[in-house]
């Protein structure tokens, strides 16, 4: 596939325009300059053809503070690894100095270029554009990204450029790995120590990263999606809407993803946040591995330390497999790559039926459930009902009275049996219908009513009896 890459200074429309092509909302947006920081990729479809686009942030080249340089870093590279460039402009705010650097920028490679002037909705007149078309490049096209208006021209320009591919269907299923933490404790850190290069901006600052970036990577022989996310705080900290936005992202990811790579910071040990956030992991069911950072920067009492804090705190999520890195040095890859794939093979383990009826009936041996009212409930098959995480369903009568303990030992027993590691499993109780069991629609008529039929025939019985000794 082609790449696309949509470059402009900040607040131009590029995550707009990035969303109305792939048909998603992958990308944030809102009216706010510098929301886009790191590189956003997406697929872009137009008839038969495939392509690959690249959201950037704004484009500031001249401005000096160290952020902004990061950001014009990361837009460097997607123009340097891109085949199309994108050159968006505000036709409100005009020609600004900042898209005349851009342009020298951009103009100094012999890549296909358009322009594309943004929020001109309603401007038919050519001379409104007098200031654009005097940056010297021949494509130029106007449209709105909000609304839609111009899109169609702007396909037709990319598809003139795709060059004839033979047709071939592939199924690119890769798992996907979200790594998630709290702010600043070296997600894109370890992003960029994976992929070799640095793809993320990773900055001494809370917050750098507001989306959830994914990317494509090979570990090994084995191929996976990354994707960064943001840092999420604590909720009575979280003021700024971007950041709600942010959180959202983040959690949509956790839902999407298979494996989640929780990643705590070493030199602050395991904090109530980061039993938060293990919290929302939890509730997605996703397989689990946790990364304790900056591990290389610890002394031997404070790695005891820790490692006691996991012990006794994380008990509840023994599953999971716990790996010591160093993001900035590279260290500990190889460990935390392993367990990660351990993980993603054992969420998506196919069992086979007589296989988990011959663990349940060892678990019915080990320990039978509870007699509760004079009834011992009464677990007769099971069979799986889903991957990721894997599901078992237990058929019975009586299951409603099973507490929560014994399941929760069901499935330690099912784990330890079918050597699943770094995922959870669900365990479903189904109570069996009776279908000789037919209720009538009128109840029967029982108790005080049939009694005083009984006492009415015994005193018509009495009755005859005197009658017929008197005779």
């Amino acid at each position: 596939m082609k790449t696309i890459v949509i470059v402009g200074r900040p607040n131009v429309g590029k995550s707009s325009l990035f969303n109305r092509l792939t048909k998603t909302r992958d990308a944030i947006v809102a009216d706010f300059p510098g929301l886009t920081r790191d590189r956003h990729y997406g697929k872009l479809e137009i008839q038969d053809s495939q392509f690959l686009l690249v959201d950037t942030g704004g484009f500031e080249p001249k401005n000096k503070e160290q952020i902004v340089q990061e950001m014009a870093f990361q837009t460097k590279q997607a123009i340097n690894e891109s085949d199309i460039i994108i050159f968006m402009m505000d036709y409100r705010k005009g020609l600004h100095p900042t898209d005349e650097h851009i342009a020298d920028v951009i103009r100094k490679n012999d890549k296909p270029k358009i322009i594309v002037i943004n929020k001109a909705e309603g401007i038919l007149d050519e001379k409104a554009f007098s200031d654009f078309y005097g940056l010297g490049f021949k494509n130029l096209i106007r449209l709105s990204s909000a609304h839609g208006e111009g899109i169609s021209a702007l396909k037709d320009f990319l598809l003139s450029f795709d060059e004839a591919i033979e047709e071939e269907e592939l199924v690119e299923k890769y798992p996907k790995i979200s790594i998630v933490g709290k702010p600043n404790v070296g997600k894109s850190t370890l992003i960029n120590g994976l992929l070799g290069e640095d793809r993320f901006i990773a900055f001494d600052q809370p917050g750098t990263t507001r989306d959830a970036i994914s990317t494509e990577f090979n570990w090994g022989k084995d191929t996976y999606v990354l994707t960064d996310t943001a840092g999420i705080r604590k909720k009575g900290k979280v003021f700024e809407t971007i950041e709600k936005f942010s959180i959202i992202k983040t959690l949509n990811a956790l839902e999407e993803s298979n494996i989640v790579i929780l990643l705590i910071d070493g030199k602050e040990g395991l904090t109530a946040q980061d039993l938060h956030i293990l919290a929302f992991i939890l509730e997605t069911g996703r397989s689990l591995v946790v990364a304790v950072n900056k591990w290389d920067s610890l002394d031997i009492y404070e790695k005891d330390k820790i490692k006691n804090q996991i012990d006794r705190k994380l008990s509840f999520v023994n599953f999971a497999e716990v790996v010591f890195i160093s993001a900035l040095n590279k260290t500990g890859f190889s460990e935390m790559m392993k367990a990660t794939k351990k993980a993603y093979l054992s969420s998506q383990k196919k069992l086979t039926t007589p296989q988990i009826n011959s663990v349940l009936e060892n678990a019915l041996i080990t320990h039978p459930p509870k007699i509760i009212k004079g009834i011992r409930p009464k677990l007769k098959y099971a069979h799986q009902g889903g991957l990721n995480p894997p599901q078992i369903i237990i058929h019975g009568n009586h299951l409603n009275e099973i507490k929560k303990d014994y399941l929760v030992f069901l499935e330690s027993f099912f784990r330890k049996s079918f050597h699943l590691v770094g995922t959870p499993i669900k365990v479903l109780l189904k109570n069996s219908d009776n279908p000789f069991d037919k209720k009538d629609s009128k109840p029967k008529k029982t108790g005080l009513v049939t009694r005083r039929k009984i006492k009415n025939e015994f005193r018509e019985k009495l009755n005859k009896k005197n009658i017929s000794n008197q005779s």
